[in-house]
């Protein structure tokens, strides 16, 4: 991957603790994983100029296949695991 530089924070997950943040649209339709079933929620965290970068490939043995099984079970196809 090349180097984006600086890259700024998507507004869905920033923190939004001022009225003018809010009405920014900062925290504007975050999904919190907690409220979802297996604490889960399928959403982008990175900027748009890289979203759907894969960051981490997980290596050959059984702990790191048991985490692409999960991986897999959570992005489904998106990054290929």
């Amino acid at each position: 991957m090349r180097r984006k530089g600086d890259l700024p924070v998507p507004l869905h997950i920033r923190n939004a603790p001022t009225k003018l943040m809010k009405d920014m649209n900062y925290g504007k339709d975050y999904r919190y994983a907690h409220d979802f079933e297996g604490n889960f929620a399928n959403q982008e965290f990175l900027p748009e100029e890289i979203k759907g970068t894969k960051l981490y490939d997980p290596g050959n043995n059984p702990r790191e296949n048991e985490i692409r099984r999960s991986l897999k079970g959570w992005w489904k196809e998106k990054y290929g695991y």
